[in-house]
């Protein structure tokens, strides 16, 4: 056991204690028994860290006494042995003061008291707390002890933050297999999850996505134009109002000024204002009409005036919004918040450059520092954003209503209102720091409807079957029907997203690395390896969370289908889950893959049942997982049938790849035993 850990420290918000004194952190792991772990006001010991209760009451500013023991009377909470005291002593020490620890008062009672449930069912049965995932019919009793889907999903994710840390804390609550049985029993509860958000079809996320990156695309195919054509409007407001300010303080729609309208009384040439004909030609002059017919509807007499031009840039940074949303998980209102220097790139000695969106959330705790790992393809949508929003700025920095402070200046935010002098009038500007409503998914398809083709979100009959997947429920509310079309909402790109981060090969369309050529299981391994130096949204991390475990119970689920097959044949898928259920009545498959007690990892050909660590991995190489260096299939992989179409063309890759390689090279005999395992994967599956 470590005698120090890095990244432990009290993250609980209103403590009144800083870094150095004793109360801060452990002095080594685990903590030694005298260790003080709160102080009254006076910086006296309250309690020391083998004490019946640890009472936090005078930092909290009420009364809060976490009880190890219990029994003290009718209304305390059941008493615990001494060895499972000790056991909760440690993961709520892990709680508190481990790498991401909690930062509310509210939350450390709340969550004590999840983690203390299950040690208390544990000890009823008279096991250790470490000893449950032995007893599979002890964990079904688990998700009883919570009555609603709110301490449901809360508890899932202190379960996984407690398992993320096992090798620290030397024991493990409930390993992967029990959270997703469990994950699996909440889901299936239909009472608690009657307003589950919806998981989109692939087929309509991927058309979604790919729209949306096509139309930022565009806008960087035509930007240099889009500048040019930008400044020269401004310029000639500028010329006929006198000034920026003045133009921005009259009527620009109605005015005889316009700049794109001949006045009436023909008075141009007599004062020296200009005027350029109707804006679709000064627009064709820059190479930008064509660029908004595709993207804006026309005005009535079906041509393209000044404030399309305005609604277009305003559409781009919406599809920005919505692209970063897909990529991030972040509310839209916390996505438009974002500022121009939100993307950052960590790097990481065994990842590489991560990027990573940092910004403000306050749905748990107000943390104006908070990190969203991210898809490489997001530094796009912040370009675009970026680009807009400073091209805008001298508009608003001009505007004396929409008071500009010098950090608005210097950096924007991604999200923001039409400031140029054309787009509104007096009276509708607003304060910079005033941020604007973000409409609604299905609202912003309304409002920009050359944004998605219509028939492309028409929901069929195999739509609804992939949907109700991960959404039981779906039916309920009548909305999501075939025929109709499928009514987007930015909360479902949030559900939807986590889902594919984890379920890249369960659903082959929804594929987010294979489809999109995204690197986005970085995002999964980063949060995974539970980084201390970073505070995650913590809402981030319950999505994710929820998601992992529901996708791995759906993955166990299907396990048992005929589309999965061992490369060493049909006794040995039936060895596979024997062995790890316990059992040898095959009947036994079916019920371990829907209780969760089978483990599962996807791989490039399928999945891993193997438990614990796998150095092959099954992802970067497929030749060990197939014998395809020469060796025996391995043991403990299993192949999906309905990945033949994608092995088949990464063989025809590898194919190709030979060709150019020096036969006999390092990297030339590396090919050949990927070939090898590829060709045997379609040997073993077309059998």
């Amino acid at each position: 056991m470590d005698a120090v850990i890095p990244g432990l420290g009290m993250k609980l918000i209103k403590a009144p204690i800083s870094a150095g004194e004793v109360c801060y952190r452990p002095p080594a792991w685990p903590p030694p028994e005298n260790w003080v772990v709160s102080e009254d006001r006076h910086g006296n010991a309250v309690s020391l860290w083998r004490d019946p209760f640890w009472d936090f009451s005078s930092w909290a500013g009420s009364n809060l006494k976490l009880d190890f023991v219990g029994g003290r009377h009718s209304r305390s909470a059941p008493r615990l042995s001494p060895a499972n005291q000790h056991i909760l002593r440690l993961l709520t020490t892990w709680l508190i003061w481990g790498p991401r620890g909690i930062k509310s008062w509210a939350s450390l009672r709340l969550c004590f008291g999840y983690v203390r449930r299950i040690v208390v069912l544990c000890n009823s049965e008279g096991i250790l707390a470490s000893e449950l995932s032995r007893f599979p019919q002890l964990l079904s009793r688990v998700g009883a002890l919570y009555a609603n889907a709110e301490e449901r999903r809360r508890t899932l994710v202190v379960l996984d933050r407690l398992l993320r840390a096992k090798d620290h804390l030397g024991l493990t609550l409930i390993d992967e297999s029990g959270i997703s049985q469990l994950s699996a029993s909440f889901s299936a509860d239909a009472k608690y999850f009657s307003e589950q958000t919806a998981y989109i079809p692939p087929r309509i996320w991927k058309y979604q996505v790919l729209r949306l990156r096509e139309c930022l695309d565009d806008f960087v195919r035509h930007q240099a134009q889009i500048e040019t054509c930008f400044n020269f409007c401004l310029e000639a407001y500028i010329h006929n109002f006198g000034s920026l300010k003045a133009a921005l303080a009259a009527k620009p729609s109605s005015s005889a000024l316009c700049p794109f309208s001949m006045p009436r009384d023909g008075t141009g040439a007599r004062t020296g204002r200009r005027y350029y004909g109707h804006f679709e030609l000064s627009a064709r002059r820059f190479g930008i009409d064509g660029l908004l017919r595709k993207w804006v509807r026309p005005c009535l007499k079906g041509r393209i005036d000044v404030k399309c031009f305005s609604s277009y840039l305003t559409m781009v940074q919406s599809a920005g919004l919505a692209y970063l949303i897909n990529f991030t998980l972040q509310r839209s209102q916390e996505a438009a918040a974002s500022r121009c220097d939100c993307l950052i790139w960590e790097e990481d000695d065994l990842l590489g450059r991560i990027p990573v969106i940092c910004g403000d959330t306050t749905k748990t705790a107000p943390d104006s520092d908070a990190r969203w790992p991210t898809s490489p393809s997001t530094e796009r949508a912040v370009a675009v954003m970026t680009f807009i929003a400073r091209l805008r700025m001298p508009c608003a920095v001009a505007n004396p209503d929409v008071d500009c402070s010098d950090y608005d200046k210097t950096n924007p935010y991604l999200y923001s209102t039409a400031f140029e002098p054309w787009a509104s009038g007096p009276g509708a500007w607003k304060p910079y720091g005033t941020r604007p409503r973000v409409s609604s998914y299905q609202e912003l398809t309304r409002r920009y409807p050359c944004l998605f083709d219509a028939r492309e979100l028409k929901v069929t009959e195999d739509d609804l079957i992939t949907a109700r997947r991960f959404t039981p429920n779906l039916d309920k509310g009548g909305r999501f029907k075939a025929g109709e079309t499928w009514p987007l909402c930015f909360h479902q790109l949030r559900r939807t997203g986590a889902i594919n981060m984890f379920a890249s090969g369960l659903l082959s369309d929804s594929s987010i690395q294979v489809i999109m050529k995204h690197l986005t299981p970085l995002q999964t391994r980063y949060y995974g390896r539970n980084y201390s130096r970073l505070r995650f949204s913590e809402d981030y991390e319950g999505l994710t969370t929820a998601a992992k475990y529901e996708v791995l119970a759906r993955q166990i689920e299907a396990l048992v289908d005929d589309r999965y097959v061992s490369p060493l044949g049909f006794q040995r898928k039936r060895d596979i889950v024997v062995n790890l259920v316990g059992s040898s009545d095959f009947t036994a498959l079916v019920k371990a893959g829907q209780n969760g007690e089978v483990c599962f990892r996807e791989t490039r050909l399928g999945g891993c049942t193997k438990r614990g660590h796998c150095d092959y991995g099954g992802i970067e190489s497929v030749a060990r997982c197939a014998g395809g260096d020469g060796d025996r299939p391995c043991r403990d992989a299993i192949f999906d049938r309905s990945k033949r179409a994608s092995i088949e063309r990464q063989l025809e890759s590898v194919e190709r790849q030979l060709v150019s390689v020096r036969p006999g090279s390092p990297r030339w005999r590396a090919l050949q035993a990927e070939a090898r395992g590829l060709r045997s994967y379609l040997d073993v599956t077309g059998n």
